[in-house]
């Protein structure tokens, strides 16, 4: 597998990250595991949060907490910490990767003046969402060179495994995972085969993303990844929103990619896929157990434990992005505008910013 690319080595670097990330939480993470349940048994209310890449990875663990008969309030921190009024004993469940973008960061100020408590999933040990969460969950992944790659999918997992209450918690399905993970990883060259060998991947067409459940989260990271490392413009919604209007875009030429669920809605799903290509878009479907016809493209995932497909869906996508970019000739392993982290809400550049005048 060529590594021409930091993006690349990054995605591949999953293969090892992954299953640590599981070993930390049934190892060493386990009392952290343990306090952070204690808080969120107790709350009055549970939000879960994050910006950017880590508001899509808490999309996902997100639809495993509502899945599990256990309710948060999904909301993203920018709008949490401006928008929202905490109610009295709230627990927030705060995702962020370097623990210290600027929404975060005000977040924890506002928990401490309003009484509630806070959760912390992040990478980094000595940030503020580390230090200053009353439970933190800090997951041992080195941070990726640029776009959020193992970050990403090892706080995704690390969350969703606080949507599993009592005494065994993720451990009940976590044997499951790790054989999913070791699979998932074995077929990283077959995917990107897939791609160097398909007309999918078109540099200048459109794309859309379209998902449902824990997937939702992973579809509107690879438009997040379009954005980052392709650097063109791209669009993610629900499959049940798409079809309620958007449907009208739909012209010769575009590229569709479906995120089909292991159980729910797989039929009425692949029949959009079906729709989408007789109207003359190039189709990609990823999902578990599909028929080689169900697309122009199909990437086949190892069979994860129920509900947990969204722990490695992501794959396949950052494979195509990475590629793409080089069929682009763009540079995806750096930011042209936006710094590493955001530290400040003013403006898009990474010179300082300043507050507008009120005049």
């Amino acid at each position: 597998m060529s590594s021409a690319t930091h993006f690349l080595q990054d995605i591949i670097r999953q293969r090892t990250e992954m299953p640590r990330t599981l070993e930390y939480l049934l190892g060493d993470g386990t009392e952290s595991l343990r306090q952070a349940e204690s808080l969120i048994a107790t709350a009055s209310a549970v939000f879960l949060t994050g910006i950017g890449a880590s508001w899509n990875a808490a999309l996902c663990a997100g639809s495993l907490f509502q899945q599990n008969s256990r309710p948060v309030y999904m909301q993203e921190a920018g709008d949490l910490l401006h928008f929202t009024a905490l109610p009295s004993g709230s627990v927030i469940i705060a995702i962020s990767r370097t623990g210290r973008s600027i929404e975060i960061v005000q977040l924890l100020d506002k928990a401490e003046a309003t009484g509630a408590r806070v959760v912390g999933v992040t990478n980094v040990a000595d940030s503020p969402l580390a230090r200053r969460a009353e439970a933190a969950l800090v997951v041992p992944a080195p941070l990726d060179h640029a776009i959020s790659v193992n970050a990403y999918s090892s706080l995704l997992i690390a969350a969703g495994a606080l949507a599993y209450p009592g005494t065994t918690g993720v451990a009940s399905v976590g044997h499951s995972l790790l054989r999913t993970f070791e699979k998932a990883g074995t077929k990283l060259e077959s995917w990107q085969n897939q791609f160097k060998n398909s007309s999918w991947l078109e540099p200048n067409a459109t794309y859309y993303f379209l998902a449902r459940g824990g997937s939702l989260g992973t579809c509107h990271q690879a438009r997040l990844l379009w954005e980052e490392a392709v650097k063109m413009p791209a669009t993610s919604m629900s499959t049940s929103g798409f079809r309620h209007g958007p449907q009208e875009i739909v012209t010769e030429g575009m590229r569709f990619c479906l995120w089909i669920d292991q159980q729910l809605m797989r039929d009425a799903d692949l029949a959009v896929a079906r729709d989408l290509k007789e109207l003359g878009a190039s189709v990609m479907v990823i999902g578990e157990g599909l028929g080689s016809d169900a697309a122009d493209l199909v990437c086949q995932l190892p069979t994860s434990p129920p509900r947990w497909q969204f722990a490695i869906d992501m794959l396949p996508i950052q494979l195509a992005a990475e590629r793409l970019s080089r069929l682009r000739g763009v540079d995806c392993d750096s930011f042209r505008i936006c710094s590493y982290v955001v530290e400040n809400e003013y403006g898009l550049t990474q010179k300082k910013a300043e507050a507008p005048s009120a005049d």
